[in-house]
């Protein structure tokens, strides 16, 4: 194996298990809510997303590569799709405005974070 192959290779070892303990982390915190004033204000999904942001910005100023980055937003929200799709009443993601913003905000935050991390990128070789 060649350089370039090992890097990629360790990139996405890494990338999976990060993957999913933002997925399971970010479907446990999701549906924290503060009751403010009467109103109940979801601050988890918020959370959950500024995780999964933070783990791929961390991927990907660690590899250098766009890969893991891309790897982790893919696993997490193949998972978050799993867990939000299982029989009824065994959800873990319900279809409301928390589990709406974390499952499609995990796509949002990823495709943010793969363009944000194209600065840490190793330069071409030549």
């Amino acid at each position: 194996m060649n350089k370039g192959a090992t890097g990629a290779a360790r990139g996405i070892a890494a990338a999976v298990p990060v993957a999913l303990f933002a997925a399971l982390a970010g479907t446990a915190l999701h549906r924290q809510a503060l009751l403010f004033a009467g109103v109940e204000v979801y601050w988890g999904a918020a959370a959950a997303l500024l995780l999964l942001a933070s783990l791929q910005l961390w991927l990907g100023a660690w590899s250098r590569s766009l890969l893991p980055t891309a790897v982790a937003g893919i696993a997490c929200y193949v998972t978050v799709g799993l867990l939000s799709a299982t029989g009824t009443g065994k959800q873990l993601i319900v279809a409301d405005v928390p589990g709406n913003v974390w499952v499609y905000g995990s796509a949002g935050v990823t495709f943010v974070m793969l363009l944000w991390c194209r600065r840490y990128r190793r330069p071409p070789r030549g």
